[in-house]
């Protein structure tokens, strides 16, 4: 099957949905604080079953694979066509949205990275001896906030992705046209040098 531009659309659509969908429910399921159990100079954090961290790490790597597709599908060859990049980056429009593109991704992942290995360390560091320990899980909103702004972030590469299409259609316009005028030219040029021998 051949990579279209529809193709590699959808794909960075779906990654991008994956991302926003794993972040949310992994926001929905994070408990709001552990049960402290004091021992002999030590406080034990009991948590409930946490699915949030493995949730929130979906929701990275889907992230980190929506990103990936959504730069390399702005560059590829499609139709065996290939675009220099300093073509698309003349392009003001599509040189916004690829930074910002860039910027949202980073920004998604930092804000899922973040509270999911905070509530990955609280589970696997649960032993604590500070007996005035409130048994704390990550920050609440940040795992939801991250789910957003990496939906924004494909949303984005979609953009990049159509005004790369757009400007992909200027270039092969410009060439053909090119082309065009450079054949006329020849003709021309044949067609004087046959008159002139004629005469």
């Amino acid at each position: 099957m051949a990579v279209t531009i529809k193709r590699a659309a959808l794909i960075v659509a779906s990654l991008g949905v994956l991302s926003f969908v794993f972040g949310v429910i992994a926001e929905n399921k994070k408990p709001a604080a552990g049960t402290p159990i004091s021992g002999k100079d030590v406080v034990i954090c009991k948590y409930p079953s946490d699915p949030s961290v493995v949730l929130g790490y979906l929701s990275v790597a889907f992230l980190i694979l929506s990103t990936l597709t959504g730069y390399w599908s702005l560059f590829y060859p499609y139709k065996g066509k290939s675009v220099p990049q300093s073509v698309l980056f003349q392009n003001t429009s599509f040189f916004v949205f690829f930074n910002i593109a860039l910027f949202t991704g980073g920004l998604a992942a930092t804000l899922l990275l973040w509270p999911t290995i905070t509530e990955h360390l609280h589970l696997i560091r649960n032993v604590h001896h500070n007996l005035s320990t409130e048994c704390p899980t990550a920050k609440t909103g940040l795992l939801g906030g991250g789910a957003f702004v990496s939906l924004d972030s494909a949303l984005f590469w979609l953009v990049s992705l159509m005004l790369a299409d757009n400007a992909r259609e200027d270039h092969f316009d410009e060439v053909e046209k090119d082309r065009k005028v450079e054949h006329a030219q020849v003709l021309a040029s044949a067609e004087y040098h046959v008159k002139g021998g004629a005469v």
